[in-house]
This record gives structure tokens, sequence and C-alpha cells, in this order.
């Protein structure tokens, strides 16, 4: 018989893969409404209302949540007390306060969801405002460079749905 010969995947196929694996379209979200759950709460906090608009309608193609956009800190903090998210998505660069300001100040009133850092800054100023928010006690998801795309967003949800999951059935315990 002829030696089977296989081909290694090229960068686009392999990429192609990744994001199949990523888009599966019955996502966590989906799972999460039929199982009759609330859905996720959602704050979004960026200065520049197009990203707003982009990243809440990405999250609503990704299934059912509780979405509220700030684009102003000083709302996005009273906002946060308010509603309780379980689940940021902040801008690092913001006119009045911030990024990282925003974020202590969400730490010291105890915000215990999941952050998700974006910024068009540098990955060094992305990587220092992750760590600078883990020493503030506060549980990063991941940062990313805008705009973030919508497979990045679906796996950040789906991480932020498992961790909820994980609270609630230890609280239960």
């Amino acid at each position: 018989a002829p030696a089977s010969t296989t081909m290694p995947h090229t960068n686009q196929e392999q990429k192609d893969i990744t994001m199949n694996n990523v888009s599966n379209p019955h996502t966590e979200a989906q799972a999460q409404d039929e199982a009759g759950l609330a859905p996720l709460r959602v704050l979004l906090l960026d200065d520049d209302v197009f990203m707003l608009d982009v990243l809440s309608d990405m999250l609503e193609q990704l299934g059912q949540f509780d979405i509220r956009c700030e684009s102003h800190s000083e709302q996005a903090l009273a906002t946060l007390q308010q509603h309780q998210p379980d689940l940021l998505i902040c801008d690092l660069s913001m006119p009045d306060v911030d990024g990282i300001e925003f974020l202590r100040m969400a730490a010291e009133n105890g915000f215990r969801g999941g952050v998700v850092l974006l910024s068009g800054l540098h990955s060094a100023v992305r990587l220092a405002a992750e760590r600078l928010a883990v020493a503030n006690g506060l549980h990063i998801l991941g940062t990313f460079r805008k705009p973030m795309e919508s497979a990045e967003l679906q796996l950040m949800v789906n991480m932020q749905l498992q961790h909820t999951a994980r609270l609630s059935s230890a609280q239960a315990r």
C-alpha cells in the first residue's frame, strides 16, 4: 500500500478550524436561555458611542443579554452599583476618568463580575492595565485590542457564564 501523506494545515486553514470551533452556533448564552435562566447582565463602557453599538449588536447576535451601555465613567459607576452586571467590557482610554481609574473604583465598590479590557493602545499598556486590575482584586477574563472580534467576545461570554455557574453551584452547597 502506498504510504499516506498528510499535508500540514496552512495558517488560514488553522484559523478557519479554530474559528469554527469558537463560533459553535449553540452558544452558552443560548443554552442559558433554553434552561430558563436569567440573561447575563452586561455593562459596556466606552466613550466611543459607535463602539458601544457594535459591541451591543455583537452580543445580541450571540444570545439574550441584559445590556447597559455607558459612555461616561461617572454614569457607568452608578450603573455598576444599580445594575450589578455579571460582565463589564471596558475601554481603557476615556476622556473623563480613564479605564484604569474606573476599574480601581469598581473594585473599591465591590464589583465581582468578569472584566474584559479593550484598548487601541499598545499591548504593553493593556498588559499593565490587566495587572493593575488583578492587583485590585478584579476577575479579568481577557484583554483585547480594539475592535474586538465576535469570536473573541463569544469566548469571553462563555468564560463568564461558566464562572457564574461555578459560583452559583458553590453557593448552593
